[in-house]
C-alpha cells in the first residue's frame, strides 16, 4: 500500500471538505435569517463597541465568501509550487482562517438579527476574544499536525530515522521462533519510524470537525439554541476519530512508541524490558473487529488499513498491534534490543 499517497491523497480530501463547508457556511448563514435582517447591516464596530459602518446585505454573504476563496486559491498555487515545510503552513491558514471567519460571519449576524437599522445593532465585545482564541487554538493544532507530518517525511526521505541507523547490515533474520532480528552492533545509535493515515478517517474527523464549527457559529447566530448542545458532541466525535485517523510507530533504544492523532497525542510506551517479542503479521478488519482502535481476540489492534502489522507480546498482557509498513524491520530491531543483555 502507497502510505504516502495515503496521507496526500487524505489531506486534499479534508481540505477540500473543510474549504467547501466554510465557504457555504460564510453565504448560508446571513441568508437563513434573511427575514429577520435589516437591508444595511453594520459590519464593523467601533472602540467603544457600537457599530460604525454597514455594507448591504447582498455584501454580507459575498465579501467573506469572496476573501476565503482568494485565500484558499493564494494557498493552493503556494503548495503547488513550495516543499512539504511551506506545504504544512496552509494548514494552520485553513484551519484559523476558517474558525475566524466563521465567528466573524456569525457575530455579525446575531448584532444585526432582528434590529430594524444597522445603527441599532447590538454592541460587540467579549464574543470578539472568543472568536479570536478559537482561531488561535485551531492554528496551534494545524501547525502541530503540519510539523509531526513533515517531521515524518523528512525522515523517511533522509533514511536517518526511517530505518535503522548507524551501519547496521542486511536485512531481517532469524527464525520463527524467536522472530526476526538485526544485526545491530553494541553502541550504535538507532531509531526506526512508520506514520500511517487512514484517509477516509481523517475526512470523517474533518467532516465532524466541520459540523461543530457550523453549529457553534448558528448557534452563536442566534439560528438555533439547541446546537450548543450539539456542537460540543460533534467536537469530541471529530477529535476521537481524528486520533484513530494517524498512527506513527517509533522504535528507539528506550522501546517502542504508538503516538495518536495529527498531532501525536495520546501516547503509548512500552520500555524495552517490558516487551517479551515482536513480530510481523498480516491482519484485516474482519479479524479484528473494524477500523480504529479494536479490541478482539487477536488483544488490541490499530487498524488503519488492512495487510502488515508490527505486533508485539508484552510480558504482561495481551498482544498490540499497529498497521503501519515496513513491520518486519521494526519487529527485528525491537527483537535485536530485547535479546541484548542489560547495559549494552
Amino acid at each position: 500500500m502507497n502510505g504516502g499517497g495515503n496521507r496526500i491523497r487524505g489531506a486534499w480530501w479534508s481540505a477540500a471538505a473543510w474549504t467547501a463547508g466554510v465557504l457555504a457556511t460564510l453565504v448560508a448563514m446571513p441568508l437563513a435569517a434573511a427575514g429577520r435582517l435589516p437591508d444595511e447591516m453594520a459590519t464593523h464596530w467601533g472602540s467603544n463597541g457600537h457599530p460604525d459602518d454597514s455594507m448591504p446585505f447582498w455584501a454580507v454573504p459575498l465579501f467573506p465568501a469572496g476573501l476565503w476563496a482568494v485565500t484558499v486559491l493564494a494557498l493552493a498555487l503556494t503548495a503547488r509550487w513550495t516543499g512539504p515545510a511551506a506545504r504544512s503552513w496552509a494548514g494552520v491558514v485553513l484551519l484559523s482562517g476558517g474558525v475566524l471567519l466563521t465567528g466573524a460571519q456569525a457575530s455579525i449576524v446575531h448584532a444585526n438579527l432582528d434590529r430594524t437599522t444597522w445603527a441599532d445593532a447590538a454592541p460587540v465585545g467579549f464574543e470578539v476574544v472568543v472568536i479570536l482564541a478559537a482561531s488561535a487554538l485551531a492554528g496551534l493544532l494545524g501547525h502541530l499536525a503540519g510539523r509531526r507530518a513533515t517531521t515524518a517525511e523528512t525522515a523517511r526521505s533522509g533514511g536517518t530515522a526511517d530505518g535503522t541507523a548507524g551501519g547496521t547490515d542486511g536485512g531481517p533474520t532469524g527464525g520463527p521462533n524467536d522472530g526476526p532480528r538485526l544485526d545491530v552492533p553494541a553502541g550504535e545509535r538507532f531509531a526506526w519510524l512508520s506514520r500511517t493515515v487512514n484517509p477516509w478517517l481523517q475526512l470523517t474527523a474533518t467532516l465532524f470537525g466541520l459540523a461543530a464549527t457550523v453549529g457553534a457559529g448558528a448557534a452563536a447566530a442566534g439560528l438555533a439554541d439547541v446546537l450548543w448542545a450539539v456542537a460540543p458532541a460533534l467536537a469530541v466525535t471529530g477529535v476521537a476519530v481524528s486520533a484513530c485517523s494517524t498512527v506513527q510507530a517509533l522504535v528507539t533504544p528506550k522501546g517502542l512508541e504508538i503516538a495518536f492523532g495529527p498531532v501525536g497525542w495520546p501516547v503509548r510506551r512500552w520500555q524495552l524490558d517490558a516487551i517479551e517479542s515482536a513480530r510481523s503479521e498480516q491482519r484485516t478488519p474482519a479479524q479484528v473487529g473494524g477500523w480504529g482502535y479494536r479490541l478482539s481476540g487477536l488483544g488490541t489492534t490499530v487498524m488503519l488499513r488492512r495487510g502488515d502489522c508490527l505486533v508485539i507480546h508484552p510480558r504482561r498482557g495481551s498482544d498490540f498491534a499497529v498497521s503501519v509498513d515496513d513491520a518486519e524491520r521494526g519487529a527485528a530491531l525491537l527483537n535485536s534490543m530485547t535479546a541484548r543483555p542489560a547495559g549494552r
